[in-house]
């Protein structure tokens, strides 16, 4: 299937994304939030949670893998142009 002129695969697809908006070290926990539609604060108290119960050299390595994999989220730039 040909796809037409200036349109990409990627359209519509969700992409996790490390945040910029709800950042505290990296974005981690915030681009997971932002793709789970969940707020930043649950996601954060559920890594801190986990870590906690004995996971924590897990969580950390899952941590740091994902600083390094995930891409931080693109910056969109928006033009105001005065006519």
């Amino acid at each position: 299937m040909k796809l037409p002129e200036g349109v990409e695969m990627t359209e519509g697809v969700k992409r996790l994304y490390r945040s910029h908006e709800e950042r505290m070290i990296a974005g981690v926990c915030g681009g997971l939030a932002e793709y789970t539609n969940l707020d930043p604060t649950i996601v954060r108290l559920l890594f801190v949670g986990v870590s906690i119960l004995g996971a924590a050299p897990g969580m950390m390595l899952a941590y740091l893998a994902m600083m390094v994999v995930v891409p931080e989220e693109p910056i969109i730039e928006v033009s105001s142009e005065s006519e």
